[in-house]
């Protein structure tokens, strides 16, 4: 039988060659938000390894907005030409190259995660976090300043200008991160918005700030958008797939071509029961329930399994993380472990395997 994982996925006027999507990861080896090498290297490689979509990590679209002083930006029009390197050579692979653009909010202002990823003081090179209420992520996290209408303004027009740079900057798709503890999942969860305008409270008023960055960015972006959500905190009283699923159809109803459907991060007390492909339930309701392409995410490891997900309509993609990490070539690999023939670069055509 034929692999749908193997199949190619249209949205809008894109078609992927596959599947199989690389995972937005954090690489912690920016200069002033700028590329490296290490980014060429990292996402060029998982373009030649077959993968259909080369997402880069989370992008800041303001220097305040970054998780830490590594991390990736997109805050200036030199930020977009200095991706152009990156872009060409992932859609030269047959790749899409896809931007992922975000805001970390309370959760900004960190040391890396191998030096324990603490907070960072100002002395230390850290900044003032900002989020939509006081409340700081855990016990040792400073506490946000809450926002104010006008760094709410601020902020959509810095997405909004991100949106445009990515275009410049050659990608083909832009994904809005709304989930993992960051900025805007903290306006959706009752657990981390305490306000008491017409922003906090009710479901309708903490999804308004995220909805209007979705058509700020609609508005000025002319091909597929996804959206990755945390679809549940894994906390009473927090966010859930119930509100997902109704938040969902509101970011459909704006033009969102996908919905990348994580999970938590937002409290460090979640109890998460992770396993392999933990999430992908979120994925199959949202998909059946909204009626709008989703993509799984979360210990997606082995072909079948991957296979599995998009043959039965759980999905129409998965996104693969660590394992990309552990092997560049996932994909090439998953063909061959499928019986599916797909092109090898022609450099590496010598070692493609024969039946």
């Amino acid at each position: 039988m034929a692999s749908k994982l193997f199949s190619p996925l249209r949205l809008r006027e894109l078609e992927f060659k596959n599947r199989i999507f690389l995972s937005p990861m954090c690489q912690y080896s920016s200069e002033n938000g700028m590329p490296t090498d290490w980014h060429f290297v990292h996402l060029g490689s998982r373009a030649v390894g077959g993968a259909a979509l080369v997402m880069v990590e989370a992008t800041a679209v303001s220097s305040e907005g970054r998780i830490s002083p590594w991390d990736s930006g997109l805050w200036s029009d030199e930020h977009a030409q200095a991706f152009k390197r990156i872009t060409g050579f992932v859609k030269k692979q047959g790749a899409v190259p896809g931007m992922q653009l975000a805001h970390a909010g309370r959760k900004a202002s960190t040391d890396v995660p191998w030096r324990g990823g603490g907070p960072l003081l100002e002395e230390a090179g850290g900044w003032q976090p900002i989020g939509p209420s006081p409340l700081p992520f855990d016990d040792s996290s400073p506490k946000p300043a809450e926002m104010t209408r006008d760094d709410m303004e601020k902020v959509i027009s810095q997405f909004a200008a991100a949106a445009r740079r990515s275009l410049e900057a050659g990608f083909q798709l832009v994904e809005i991160h709304m989930g993992h503890g960051y900025l805007l999942h903290e306006f959706l969860s009752p657990l981390s918005n305490q306000r008491a305008d017409e922003y906090g409270g009710g479901l309708e008023n903490r999804v308004r700030f995220p909805l209007r960055i979705a058509r700020a960015i609609r508005e000025k972006w002319p091909f597929p958008l996804f959206v990755r959500i945390s679809c549940t905190d894994w906390a009473e009283g927090g966010w859930d797939l119930d509100q997902s699923l109704v938040f969902c159809r509101w970011l459909k109803e704006i033009g969102v071509d996908l919905i990348d459907c994580s999970s938590g991060a937002l409290v460090p007390h979640a109890k998460i029961p992770a396993g392999p492909g933990y999430q992908t339930p979120f994925a199959a309701a949202i998909r059946q329930k909204v009626g709008i392409a989703t993509a799984a995410v979360g210990m997606i490891t082995h072909p079948v399994q991957a296979e599995q997900i998009v043959a039965t309509g759980q999905a129409d993609a998965v996104f693969l993380a660590r394992e990309m990490l552990r092997d560049p070539y996932w994909p090439l690999h998953a063909a061959q472990a499928l019986n599916v023939d797909v092109p090898w670069p022609p450099q590496y055509q010598r070692a493609k395997p024969t039946k």
